[in-house]
């Protein structure tokens, strides 16, 4: 009987919380140009930073009520039980990063737990991912490194900004529930998109919002297992889903050969698609109860408050979007991994168009803005005006492509009306005699081209299209494209 192997993997991801300012003191969350900026750019290193964050001798943390906020309300979406009492703890362990040598943290009382997550798992049916625990603590700073000038043979240099240090986290952490590195990538996105609806993060990845580690081991149908590993230093899906393929592969290879492995935590090099040895996995971290920090408590009317504010979650909307608008798996994916994205459809169906179309439309006119820089929470074509300018294409009055040139003076700010009388649009269409006399000269400034046609050589109808294209294009989309190709044809006697 052969031999096969089950991959054993769970997830702990480290979200930054979206808040003003940091978890114990009073300095600007806005070390990146915002937690919601667009701007992009960071700020100048060490220049968000106080005493309390530095840890230094002396300073007392003060906790931020807006970050269990925040944690609740994540705790809540993901479906977690929430601890009425909490605390905080100290993590005691050296990294250059670190001022203090400690971290600020929860430890067996964290804020939320006992959640879970679904996914479509790799059978193609629902699975359940079960979470253990979502707890607050503070990150810390960022390290740099480079070579030096050349001055020195060999010599290099480690930067540290400390800007980072101090933010808000929240480390939500799955049971290893998870069987595959397809099925680790789907939890990762799912739950970005949940902790985005509820605003709980931007979960922005090249801000470093939202990182990954994953604990990775393989059980062999004969009883044996390999020793799990942590893999860290993962910051996109991509990364993630790479890393873990990489180590199932590693581990069964291990397996294989009859050993187990070594217990320890290994780097993801995204540039050599591989992993690499950091250290032995050391015995459990340190904690005591953080002295300076009261005991966190939630009161059951505070919990019952953001139960009750929570916006209905992704995977509810997809459902009803599916059920009411008969849109695709696919569709539905696009149009709800964004809370604004789907807002913006739903009003738009809401104010009169077509579900179809307005689909059609969001996930190609409107993205299209989208991906080029236009936020949607303040994007000049407001979903009421598409669904009238959607409405007015579905009754014939509009072609396509009036409908799209219509479009894009809207986005630079005009109103429908003022983009209608801008294209010399008529809502009536084109007459009749005005369709007729424009193919009357389309055909006559192409000659040449009509003797190809009678001729037989355009077997596959292009030099067809070719002249339906000029009349739509003198009639700047007014006529219908049918109506063009009717007359077309019925002129060149075909």
């Amino acid at each position: 009987m052969s031999v096969t192997y089950t991959p054993v993997i769970g997830l702990e991801v480290h979200v930054q919380l979206k808040t003003k300012t940091k978890i114990f003191c009073g300095c600007s969350a806005d070390y990146y140009g915002g937690t919601g900026s667009d701007s992009g750019f960071a700020a100048e290193p060490n220049s968000h930073i106080c005493p309390v964050c530095m840890g230094l001798p002396g300073t007392m943390p003060v906790f931020n009520k807006h970050v269990a906020e925040q944690a609740v309300k994540g705790g809540l979406a993901l479906n977690c039980k929430i601890h009425e009492s909490a605390y905080f703890s100290r993590k005691a362990y050296y990294y250059a990063d670190m001022t203090k040598n400690f971290q600020i943290s929860q430890d067996d009382l964290p804020i939320a737990y006992q959640g879970y997550l679904e996914i479509i798992g790799d059978d193609g049916g629902v699975k359940r991912v079960r979470i253990n625990r979502l707890h607050i603590e503070e990150d810390v700073g960022k390290l740099s490194h480079g070579a030096s000038d050349g001055r020195l043979e060999g010599s290099s240099y480690s930067n540290v900004d400390y800007n980072r240090a101090g933010m808000p986290l929240a480390e939500i952490v799955s049971e290893p529930d998870i069987s595959s590195a397809r099925e680790a990538f789907e939890y990762a996105v799912m739950l970005r998109r949940i902790l985005r609806y509820c605003g709980v993060s931007d979960a922005d990845m090249e801000k470093g919002m939202m990182r990954f580690d994953a604990n990775v081991s393989v059980k062999c149908s004969d009883g044996r297992r390999s020793k799990r590993v942590e893999v860290k230093n993962m910051n996109s899906f991509r990364a993630l889903e790479r890393a873990i393929d990489y180590e199932i592969k590693r581990h069964t290879e291990i397996l294989e050969k009859g050993e187990e492995g070594i217990k320890e935590t290994r780097h993801w090099n995204d540039a050599a698609n591989s992993t690499s040895a950091s250290r032995v996995k050391e015995a459990l971290y340190k904690f005591i109860v953080e002295p300076d920090l009261p005991p966190l408590r939630v009161p059951r009317e505070w919990i019952e408050k953001e139960k009750k504010e929570l916006p209905e979650m992704p995977k509810q909307k997809w459902d009803r979007f599916r059920d009411s608008f008969g849109l695709s798996a696919d569709d539905a994916d696009v149009l709800t991994e964004s809370l604004d994205v789907a807002d913006y459809f739903e009003s738009c169906v809401k104010s009169g168009a077509n579900p179809a179309r307005a689909n059609n439309w969001v996930r190609t006119e409107v993205l299209r803005a989208a991906n080029e820089g236009a936020s949607l929470s303040n994007f000049p074509v407001k979903p009421e005006s598409l669904a009238e300018l959607l409405t007015r294409v579905e009754e014939g009055k509009f072609s396509t492509t009036l409908a799209k040139q219509i479009f894009e003076l809207m986005r630079g700010g005009k109103s429908l009306a003022e983009a209608v009388k801008e294209t010399g649009a008529s809502e009536g269409g084109v007459s009749a005699d005005k369709l007729s006399e424009t193919v009357v000269k389309i055909l006559e400034a192409n000659r040449d081209v009509i003797d190809e046609i009678n001729s037989g050589k355009d077997k596959n109808g292009k030099k067809v299209k070719f002249l339906q294209g000029l009349i739509m294009r003198e009639l700047k989309g007014q006529a219908k494209p049918d109506e063009a190709e009717k007359v077309l044809k019925e002129r060149l006697g075909i």
